[in-house]
């Protein structure tokens, strides 16, 4: 039986060892290469061993992220960084392109294999799909309703986000920042466009605000929902904060689990990261609260509120705080701006600040030294009991339960100072920065051995059983990667995405506004395909099943279209949402799929090399840079227009398409860059996005390099 895991992020030494001192389970961190996150400090080789010994003596485990797009010609290099991975000691590796994920098992069938929420996996077609490319877990997309998740944890070891910050776009589908800005979030170089302020023309909406921001997340008791339903990992974000959120964070998710002070626990989380008061997420239906529009970044915990000002501003509060402890002020939600602590009166405290306070306005405590003493004062160290045989003309022996590790030689006889009882237990008490507790039991007689000779035997032991603890046998020798080999073809169909009826194209990829009543257009000598978003649901499924007779296929965002259209007896065109970097990824695609799109960061010269038979290449058109599975409007029903198109401007004038639709769950967003792409691919398969219709400006291939 698998317990419940708790898993907290590490983008640092010292962040791993806060988690992992706070009673973390697991941790997962990153390479200095292939990692989402590439702006943490992340981990070099060497670093990423003394961590995974700390963590297997600590009985916990470590995860790491190689979970990027690979282009075709790094491929080499990321088996090796896995290969590297996995000898240092990692427990499990994260990857997000599937198909390159199931040449990686071949390879290296000794890796365990986790799936990356950017793979976004939200239903039992992708877990299944996943188990059977060779892996063992899934992460699951942010977004999964939680009516998905007990039938997801019945096929595969399941994880999901309990804690910490929330992408606006669906996992693994965002590419704002690459369009917009050159750097690319499938890459791990996001420069969160979506937390800079926007405007939209609807009512109530005009005014600048962080429009795309979602608030963070923390289910808080809602994770025994999670458990109930089969959860084997209980995930929380952040690998860009401070080791007291990671200690923090696993503090009150342990408290939760054990019965711990949760209300002291979470009251500290809130001091170390808290964006918008947090919200359950999308999973458990949240609509109100889900976005933080008025407010972006850290806000802390309420404290008090501000009084009377005299010497400084007076703050009503049962807080006690210290000197170092800072402030957030916050009036009518929006942040007017910070404070220091001044001095403690009766029934509260002064602060000062250079903005012009007002009675009444919310005082938040931000930065807390009580909060980050609580957070990272350590938990119990692994306590472990060394049985010490050292006998003259034996050779010597040091034990942990079955563990045994015997020294080369047989000791020699003492001839004037024979070793102690107490030289070897002060000698085995050093564990050189391990987090053990050792209980010695010392047998000695007349033996000598001289004292470096002996402190070389302590650190071949310590070695040796972190090794064993890690149940790690031995070092994965290096193999050459299986070679593929591509055809390259020149094609002349032009596939349009649209929901004009009237298109002309070979073959029409018909994109609804609501999902709930199909109709297929007239096929006038076209093939038609269904547009599917990249968020599919059981649910999903359903409201489309009876229209894809009407169909020669489907155009699928995501993985789950493999098996849908095996199942439904449809050809299949794998989207640009399949993210196909290279040739391992390209050549699985082709054996299942009758067409498919390259992805749509790809630089022209990568586009060439995987230009194969059914091989589309974006070439015209508008560009969806996000898919939001939330409303940008609260949900405020009773006053929408119902528009099928709005528009997002930011404060730099560009004006971003945003394309309202309705799912069988409710509405839907996506968000188009700024200007039409109009890049050409000689010879290609040409797929045209014509989904918001004309559009002012041009872009010649704007962030099409962002993937080199």
């Amino acid at each position: 039986m698998i317990l419940t895991e708790i898993l907290a992020p590490a983008g640092d030494e010292t962040t791993a060892y806060a988690a992992l001192d706070a009673g973390a389970d697991a941790i997962y961190l990153g390479l200095t290469s292939f990692s989402a996150r590439s702006s943490a400090e992340n981990f070099d080789v060497a670093a990423l061993c003394r961590v995974c010994e700390y963590a297997h003596l600590s009985g916990a485990k470590v995860y790491v992220c190689l979970n990027t797009l690979v282009l075709d010609g790094e491929t080499e290099g990321f088996f090796e960084c896995a290969r590297l991975a996995y000898n240092a000691g990692a427990d499990a590796l994260l990857v997000q392109d599937m198909f390159l994920g199931k040449t990686l098992k071949t390879l290296y069938s000794e890796i365990t294999l986790h799936l990356s929420t950017q793979a976004g996996c939200c239903s039992v077609r992708g877990a299944r799909l996943a188990k059977e490319y060779g892996f063992s877990r899934v992460v699951l997309a942010r977004e999964t309703p939680f009516a998905e998740v007990k039938g997801i944890a019945s096929v595969i070891e399941t994880e999901v986000f309990v804690q910490g910050a929330l992408c606006s776009c669906f996992s693994g589908q965002c590419y704002f920042s690459s369009f917009a800005g050159n750097n690319s979030g499938n890459r791990g170089r996001c420069k969160q466009p979506c937390r800079k302020k926007y405007a939209i023309d609807r009512a109530g909406f005009g005014d600048f605000a962080y429009a795309l921001s979602p608030s963070d997340l923390s289910v808080g008791k809602r994770i025994r929902d999670y458990v109930d339903a089969g959860v084997v990992s209980l995930k929380i974000e952040g690998r860009m904060r401070r080791p007291e959120y990671a200690a923090a964070a696993v503090k009150y998710y342990r408290a939760l689990l054990d019965g711990g002070d949760a209300e002291r626990a979470f009251s500290a989380l809130k001091r170390a990261y808290n964006r918008g008061d947090y919200t359950e997420g999308l999973p458990f239906g949240q609509t109100g609260g889900f976005l933080s529009r008025r407010v972006q970044g850290h806000i802390g915990e309420e404290v008090g509120f501000i009084g009377a000002s005299g010497r400084g501003y007076f703050v009503r509060s049962d807080f006690v705080p210290r000197k170092g402890d800072a402030f957030k002020i916050l009036r009518g939600g929006a942040e007017v701006g910070g404070a220091a602590f001044l001095s403690a009166e009766k029934g509260g405290f002064y602060v000062s600040s250079s903005a012009r306070l007002a009675a009444g306005d919310s005082v938040r405590v931000t930065t807390s030294g009580e909060a980050r003493g609580f957070a990272l004062a350590p938990s119990d160290r692994k306590r472990i009991e060394i049985y010490l045989r050292f006998v003259a003309g034996e050779k010597p022996t040091a034990r942990v339960g079955e563990f045994v590790h015997e020294g080369g030689e047989p000791l020699a006889q003492a001839k004037n100072s024979p070793l102690t009882e107490e030289e070897l237990v002060a000698c085995f008490c050093r564990t050189d920065a391990l987090p053990l507790v050792p209980e010695i039991v010392a047998e000695t007689d007349n033996a000598f051995l001289p004292k470096s000779a002996l402190n070389a035997f302590r650190r071949e032991f310590y070695r040796a059983y972190v090794l064993y603890a890690a149940g790690r046998v031995q070092e994965l020798p290096q193999r050459t990667p299986p070679r593929v080999a591509l055809s390259p073809a020149s094609g002349a169909l032009r596939a349009v995405i649209s929901a004009d009826e009237d298109a002309e194209c070979d073959i029409l990829i018909y994109k609804p506004f609501d999902y709930r009543r199909i109709a297929a257009p007239e096929r006038r000598g076209r093939k038609l395909f269904l547009y599917l978003p990249p968020c599919f649901t059981s649910a999903d499924e359903r409201s489309v099943a009876s229209a894809l007779k009407d169909f020669d296929g489907i155009y699928a965002e995501g993985y789950y279209g493999l098996s849908l259209a095996e199942e439904y007896g449809v050809e299949l065109f794998a989207g640009t949402g399949f993210n196909l970097t290279n040739a391992y990824a390209v050549s699985e695609v082709r054996g299942r799929a009758k067409f498919f799109a390259l992805s749509k960061e790809l630089s022209a010269r990568d586009q060439k090399k995987l230009c194969i038979a059914g091989a589309f290449v974006l070439q015209g058109g508008a560009v969806k840079l996000m898919d939001l599975i939330y409303c940008p409007f609260g949900k405020s029903c009773a006053s929408c227009d119902g528009r099928e198109r709005y528009t997002l401007t930011d404060e730099a004038g560009r004006e971003f398409p945003l394309r309202h639709y309705e799912s069988v769950s409710g509405c839907r967003f996506e968000v188009y860059n700024c200007a039409r792409l109009e890049a050409k691919a000689e010879g290609a398969n040409c797929l045209t996005d014509e989904s918001v219709g004309g559009l002012c400006g041009v872009t010649r291939g704007h962030g099409r390099e962002s993937m080199a």
